[in-house]
């Protein structure tokens, strides 16, 4: 693999759906993770089996259907979660165990109440269960960024001589910067010995928005895997939004020369297919694939964007698989707009009507925000009337007279 390749590692259905409101059931799980196939995702991580009896079918129904990627699944650094995972996984085409444990002091003492050595053997003790029943193995050392870096190599050292291919170091909790993220991936790859063929990883959470910024930064500091949610759904404020990241490369590729795998024009069907499945759908100004994404309502920028999409468009809305329909009538549209939407809609209108038509249309998207085709047509329909109702009157034999 080119070393400027970056391997997507899709969370939806792990992470996302742990976020309150986004269960799926079997079913929904199987018809959302074929659709990341078709996307393109080089992981598919289907769920944490020890979770629930449910969440193990699930994995093990995904492993069984979608041959094409990478399927994956959690574990903590448990033998009976190992275990689990084995069974859930063992029908996949490409099977992979990821497990973790946190590394950081406050969750050794806090959370997990245990030593370091402690986390550190049940790390070395997990990781070399789950090589005994895959060649793949990733590793993940929860709240990493917060972690003493000295322990934390010491970690990783011995998980990958103990069979770990890929090594994700995990922002849990959002609290990293851009500037820091990326040195903290420097130092780490400086200090610790891995064989070619093991891959760092990032998976960065968006509590203070700054997981896609913290993800592009670590790929910029030798990260050849991302982890990440469509439309950026996971615990608490989210995960790295997967369409953020692809387009973020592809657009900014002087920036940032990677690459992916993924299909743009499926990017915004599977973002709808979520929405649809969970009942969640995305904000309004979601980049990439929210409502107004590629819409515009301010005369300038329809003006702009009626002479050429590049003015107000960094992107193409059929790249990612938007109905490109980008002219939203409100209050703050120009006539160009109206004009052009009444073509759209088969209707020529002369000057004087597009003045008149204008003038109603404004009056109405002070009321009700945006104007509908549906009243673009009324309205239309109402200025002729009268204009017509204009000129009978004046050519009464009372006004002839």
């Amino acid at each position: 693999m080119a070393d400027n390749r970056v391997r997507i590692f899709d969370t939806t259905l792990r992470d996302g759906e742990q976020a309150p409101g986004f269960s799926l059931k079997a079913d929904e799980k199987l018809q959302l993770a074929r659709a990341l196939d078709a996307l393109g995702v080089d992981i598919i991580e289907a769920g944490f089996p020890i979770a629930s009896p449910a969440d193990a079918e699930a994995v093990r129904l995904i492993a069984t259907e979608v041959r094409r990627p990478v399927v994956a699944c959690l574990a903590r650094c448990r033998r009976g979660d190992v275990e689990r995972a084995i069974w859930a996984i063992e029908p996949a085409a490409h099977p992979r165990i990821h497990t973790f444990i946190a590394t950081s002091d406050l969750h050794l003492t806090k959370k997990l109440n245990m030593t370091r050595e402690a986390c550190l053997a049940a790390a070395v003790e997990t990781v070399r269960l789950a090589r005994q029943h895959t060649a793949d193995v990733e590793f993940s050392a929860e709240d990493a960024l917060r972690s003493d870096v000295d322990f934390l190599c010491r970690v990783i050292d011995a998980v990958v001589r103990a069979g770990a291919t890929t090594i994700n170091l995990p922002d849990t909790v959002g609290y990293s910067t851009p500037d820091e993220i990326g040195a903290f991936f420097r130092t780490v790859r400086s200090r610790v010995s891995v064989p070619d063929g093991v891959v760092f990883s990032a998976h960065c959470h968006d509590d203070l928005g700054l997981a896609v910024a913290n993800t592009l930064a670590a790929v910029d500091a030798g990260v050849r895997q991302v982890e990440c949610t469509v439309n950026g759904i996971g615990e608490r404020a989210g995960n790295a939004a997967l369409e953020e990241i692809v387009m973020a490369f592809r657009v900014r590729a002087d920036r940032l020369p990677y690459t992916t795998g993924i299909e743009t024009r499926n990017i915004f069907p599977t973002s709808q297919l979520l929405g649809a499945l969970t009942g969640q759908g995305v904000q309004v100004n979601k980049a990439i694939v929210g409502r107004n994404a590629f819409a515009h309502e301010a005369g300038i920028h329809q003006d702009g964007i009626l002479k050429d999409r590049r003015t107000y468009e960094i992107m193409r809305a059929e790249d990612v698989g938007v109905p490109w329909d980008p002219l939203v009538l409100g209050k703050h549209s120009g006539r160009h707009a109206v004009q052009r939407r009444c073509t759209d809609l088969g209707l020529t209108l002369t000057g004087d009507e597009l003045v008149a038509v204008y003038r109603a249309l404004m009056t109405i998207a002070d009321e009700r925000k945006v104007v509908s085709d549906a009243d673009v047509v009324a309205v239309v329909q109402s200025v002729r009337t009268e204009a017509r109702s204009r000129v009978d009157r004046f050519d009464t034999p009372v006004a002839r007279a």
